[in-house]
């Protein structure tokens, strides 16, 4: 086998002693994306349900709901 060069064979030796990545303790930004992501998705749950309950009401029940927030209007507000 040949000889390295001398700076092959300290960057070699550098190498071997760099800790291996631990995979027992991932790093903060890892935990922190994950955070974000769950908080996304926590969101658009919240809003899918809120659109699901408004989207609940029939054609007539929309009219119904809006002629009595027109009739309890005063007079002068009503168009």
């Amino acid at each position: 086998m040949p000889m390295l060069p001398a700076a092959l064979r300290a960057a070699a030796r550098s190498l071997k002693r760099l800790p291996a990545p631990s995979a027992a303790r991932p790093s903060w930004w890892k935990v922190l994306g994950l955070a974000g992501i769950a908080g996304v998705a926590a969101t658009g749950a919240v809003i899918a349900r809120a659109e699901r309950r408004r989207r609940a009401y029939t054609p007539e029940e929309i009219r119904a709901r809006l002629r009595e927030r027109v009739e309890d209007q005063p007079e002068g507000r009503r168009s």
